[in-house]
């Protein structure tokens, strides 16, 4: 059997990293969550448990780099 790495593709954009960023969020709202503090969670732990499984969430999430994510988020909070 051969072992085979399986490789993700990168965002193409920053818009298509809001994009999902906004959809995530707006599922965890819907679900009853608050979606600052569990999008946080799963920065900082990388544990996608923090995001809900509704409306593809979850795996939506996991297409965004999480340090170009914090690269984007302090850009622009530093830029304003």
């Amino acid at each position: 059997m051969q072992d085979v790495t399986r490789k993700f593709a990168a965002l193409d954009s920053k818009a298509e990293m809001k994009e999902i960023l906004n959809s995530v969020y707006n599922s965890l709202l819907v679900k009853g969550y608050n979606p600052i503090n569990q999008i946080v969670g799963y920065i900082l732990s990388e544990d996608p448990t923090y995001i809900t499984s509704y409306n593809n969430a979850r795996s939506l999430i996991t297409r965004i780099d999480r340090d170009e994510l914090l690269q984007e988020l302090l850009k622009t909070y530093l830029d304003k």
